[in-house]
């Protein structure tokens, strides 16, 4: 039995008959990648750093190796697996229409960590250089958590045949997680690939990817999702 059908699972389904093989079909197959932006990889000097924002910094620098090591380089091979199999990928990124952000939902406005103000066209709102969409690939802009709600990406998906959507990016537990529900109540089949996804604390990741798997999505990593790539 592979890994995937046993691990991340809830009290709820312990003991549960294991999942199904995914069918995977060329043409009704596409990466989603979530919000892997300049905002999120950027940092200050820690030598200029001291008390509580010296202790904010160390308290992110998991998150960041993670992110070096093992998150942008998944995405960008599942990027090259994508295209070279003639597969769709699509980009979801965070980005208000307005300068002074008015457009911006609810949850983008309370203080705090979820006071996101990201213009568009700022450097901070567009896609880390290393994993950057190609000419013509699509990328959806949103002022939500989920990259569904309050955008066109249902309706793409179902105009392109899309069935199976393998989720990656940040947070796993915030906009990840928010748009593999929202995936999932409007009948995809979602994957999420393990080693392409991070939360700002590794607990938090684990415990998020526990909570949506096997009702939500099915967890695999990156290579266990090879294996059923046509």
């Amino acid at each position: 039995m592979p890994p995937w059908k046993t691990a991340h699972r809830s009290l709820y389904y312990q003991g549960a008959p294991e999942p199904e093989d995914p069918v995977l079909i060329k043409g009704r197959v596409a990466l989603l990648v979530i919000d892997m932006q300049n905002t999120y990889l950027e940092r200050p000097d820690p030598a200029h750093l001291a008390g509580a924002d010296r202790e904010r910094y160390d308290a992110w620098t998991p998150f960041h190796s993670r992110m070096h090591d093992t998150v942008i380089p998944t995405i960008a091979h599942l990027l090259k697996t994508f295209r070279e199999g003639g597969h769709d990928v699509i980009f979801a990124r965070i980005a208000c229409q307005l300068a002074d952000g008015r457009d911006r939902s609810l949850s983008q406005k309370k203080p705090g960590w979820n006071n996101l103000l990201l213009p568009k066209d700022e450097h901070a709102s567009q896609i880390l250089p290393q994993i950057a969409p190609l000419p013509g690939e699509i990328v959806i802009t949103k002022t939500t958590d989920s990259a569904l709600t309050g955008t066109n990406l249902r309706l793409i998906l179902s105009n392109i045949s899309i069935t199976h959507v393998i989720c990656t990016g940040i947070f796993t537990d915030q906009c990840v997680a928010s748009t593999v529900r929202s995936l999932a109540d409007e009948s995809f089949d979602v994957i999420v690939v393990e080693d392409g996804c991070a939360a700002g604390d590794h607990g938090l990741h684990l415990k998020e990817l526990e909570i949506i798997n096997m009702i939500y999505c099915n967890v695999m990593t990156a290579a266990e999702l090879a294996t059923y790539l046509p």
